[in-house]
């Protein structure tokens, strides 16, 4: 009898262990793989997301942003231009992203299987999402390897090369930095950034206060444009869309950082309000650094306008948080490497994937003038893509799905995925995107910054959005609506185990 008590309290114990070890398992998947997260496993409140977005916001690139849009307008103008462009791009991207992947809880790209396909979102993420990604991350490590070098320069008077082998060399280490926070996974990424954006914010109105306080309101007021046109609302609509597609490139990391909020509210808010407060205080420094001392990049004039102590601080503290920053937006584009690629990369652990990713922004860190001389360019025809993107998911799931959604049928295969379209390709979705791209290329060309008379009034990432959204909705009918493919009318399965 006791040895029979003792077999059956082992049973129990062997249960009881590797019952927890499949909960284990199930959260990792959620949390690193393609799995909805349950209301327990998402770990951001409103507050925490809010200090995510308000650190990714302030990251330095903020400061180029604000330093480019100089180049065409003064103070005042590009204030505007920020405050337009940002707040339409933000919320084109907050509805091609954010809502989505909140409600279900499941990662962005896994979600957009219902739009593009699950051939169509490989296609994506292997093109557009892969390219974007890896030019923001890598531009985050130049951006720490400049700091560093001018640390080394104003510390120890060595005179190194602001784009030299050095800054690679610091790039580099940032990049191995970004892939140890990564690898812990989202909590770590959020208890670092509780920390990072105060002393982010803190830190942008110190630039602020010493800036003025060594140039005047007016002369800040009264300086002109770096780089010009002729043309003033040339100008001032270049800037809008430039910032607009700042605003935009935003969609490839938002939808995934969201599902990990507990509320709606506390995805869409801090979404968009996070990132558009910390990029207009971020910004609005770049401007007058570049109009004031020439400089927008506060790795270059942050040392010799705070002092050899305050400036070398400060430097250290901006490099920080570029690491945290680049964790953070890697953290979406590897999960949605690992969604797109089938079984090719879904058996490797997460740190080896993580590194692989990393491995990509290494290469690009090679050359870090090409980086900060393709900046403007890099920022629009990115912005060019994700408009249209963002256009073809309003259309999908807002209109023609009216936000109901089989959640089952994100992770059906085969013959009988109801999300199936042709051979895994929702053709309607990417032929939409192509036209309205090429439309936006048409109408701005940034590399040559050749444009049509009607951007000037019109921007071109609206009109393409636009005519992303009907292309997508006339397609889609002929194509699939009107023959019952590709899950339309289905019965909301997730809505239903809801109300439960």
């Amino acid at each position: 009898m006791a040895r029979g008590a003792a077999v059956n309290g082992t049973e129990r114990e062997l249960t009881e262990t590797q019952a927890l070890r499949v909960e284990q398992a199930v959260a990792a998947e959620a949390t690193y793989g393609a799995l909805p997260l349950l209301k327990r496993e998402r770990v951001w409140g409103a507050g925490d997301f809010s200090w995510v977005t308000i650190s990714l916001a302030i990251a330095t690139w903020a400061f180029l942003t604000g330093g480019a849009t100089v180049l065409l307008v003064g103070f005042v103008e590009g204030i505007a231009a920020m405050l337009i462009g940002n707040s339409i791009g933000l919320a084109i991207m907050a509805l091609g992203s954010v809502v989505l992947s909140q409600r279900l809880g499941v990662e962005q790209y896994r979600a957009l299987k219902s739009v593009f396909g699950v051939v169509g979102v490989g296609i994506i993420v292997f093109t557009v999402v892969l390219l974007v990604e890896m030019g923001w991350t890598s531009l985050l490590g130049v951006m720490f390897g400049r700091a560093f070098t001018e640390i080394s320069n104003q510390a120890f008077g060595t005179g190194l090369d602001s784009f030299g082998p050095l800054v690679t060399v610091f790039a580099l280490v940032a990049i191995v930095g970004g892939w140890v926070v990564l690898s812990r996974g989202p909590v770590t990424i959020s208890r670092l950034n509780r920390f990072v954006a105060p002393g982010l914010l803190v830190i942008v109105v110190l630039m602020m206060v010493l800036l003025m306080s060594q140039h005047s309101w007016a002369d800040l007021l009264d300086a002109p444009a770096m780089a010009p046109f002729e043309n003033e609302q040339l100008n001032f609509m270049m800037a809008v869309e430039f910032n607009l597609g700042a605003g935009l490139s935003w969609w490839p990391v938002m939808g995934t950082l969201s599902r990990l909020t507990r509320r709606p509210k506390a995805a869409l808010w801090p979404a968009y309000g996070g990132i558009f407060v910390g990029t207009v205080v971020a910004q609005i420094v770049g401007m007058a650094a570049a109009l004031m001392i020439g400089e927008a990049d506060p790795t270059a004039w942050m040392v010799p306008l705070g002092g050899p102590i305050l400036g070398v601080l400060t430097l250290l503290f901006v490099g920080f948080a570029n690491v945290t920053s680049m964790a953070s937006i890697a953290y979406s584009t590897v999960l949605a490497l690992k969604q797109s690629s089938g079984r090719a990369l879904a058996r490797l652990r997460w740190p080896v994937l993580c590194g692989a990713f990393l491995v990509l922004p290494a290469v690009l860190s090679f050359f870090p003038g090409f980086m900060y001389e393709k900046f403007m360019t890099f920022v629009v025809v990115s912005g060019a893509f994700i408009a249209a993107i963002c256009g073809v998911i309003i259309a999908d799931y807002f209109i023609v799905r009216r936000q109901r959604l089989p959640l089952r049928a994100l992770y059906a295969t085969g013959a009988q995925d109801p999300l199936r379209f042709t051979g895994g390709v929702n053709i309607a979705a990417l032929v939409a995107v192509a036209v309205a791209s090429v439309f936006y290329l048409w109408a701005y060309n940034p590399i040559t910054l050749e444009t049509q008379p009607f951007f000037q009034y019109g921007t071109a990432s609206v009109p393409t959005v636009a005519i992303a959204i009907v292309c997508y909705l006339v397609l889609n009918h002929l194509l699939y609506v009107r023959r019952g493919r590709g899950g339309y009318g289905a019965p909301d399965t997730f809505a239903a185990a809801g109300r439960r």
